[in-house]
């Protein structure tokens, strides 16, 4: 088995990503730590009304470390694959995979020690915000949101995964095309497979 995991400022093509390598990997399932945030009653709101979802607080954390480590346990009942990946290397196709795709991934300690790779999605204040602003969210951004809470907290972690000499991160730019992302990360999950093999 093998695991990897992309970490990414919100809007960075980390969803889109993983779903594309799904398709072109053996054996791979997704989860997705956006599958675990608390109902909005649960979400703590600050002084200025923002609710706090950008944070650990906001997510059943201990629920999805229960969800890898069951698929862990048995991987090969968890994926479904209803066809052959193409391009795969024939000695892959007992390998399972699992990626797993949050925006607070290495900075909760009981995931840290799982992962075979960690790659982390990063785009500028800009480019991030404008595409912040094409998105529906449920409940919606109000007014300030991004600037008061969404990018603090992006930079806050950030900051603490860079002061962690220890955490290896392979950082990936999100403003280049998803082709030219696909085809490195796939090729170097490849490669590492192989290196596991070996």
């Amino acid at each position: 088995t093998f695991y990897n995991v992309f970490n990414s400022v919100t809007n960075g093509g980390k969803t889109t990503l993983a779903e594309k390598l799904k398709n072109m990997l053996p054996n791979c399932d997704i989860i997705s730590q956006d599958d675990f945030f608390k109902p909005e009653s649960e979400v703590e709101t600050d002084e200025r009304g923002f609710k706090l979802y950008d944070v650990l607080d906001a997510l059943y954390m201990d629920e999805m470390v229960t969800s890898i480590r069951n698929w862990m346990k048995s991987p090969a009942r968890s994926s479904v694959v209803t066809e052959e990946p193409q391009n795969t290397c024939d000695n892959l196709k007992n390998v399972y995979i699992l990626i797993v795709e949050g925006f607070l991934l290495y900075n909760y300690e009981p995931l840290n020690k799982l992962w075979n790779r960690r790659y982390f999605l990063t785009l500028p204040y800009e480019e991030c915000k404008r595409r912040r602003s094409t998105r529906v969210y449920e409940p919606a951004d109000t007014p300030g949101y991004f600037d008061g809470h969404v990018w603090p907290m992006y930079l806050k972690y950030k900051h603490e995964l860079e002061e962690n000499a220890s955490m290896q991160l392979d950082y990936l730019d999100g403003t280049k095309s998803q082709e030219e992302l696909l085809s490195y990360v796939y090729s170097d999950i490849i490669q590492e497979l192989n290196k596991l093999r070996e």
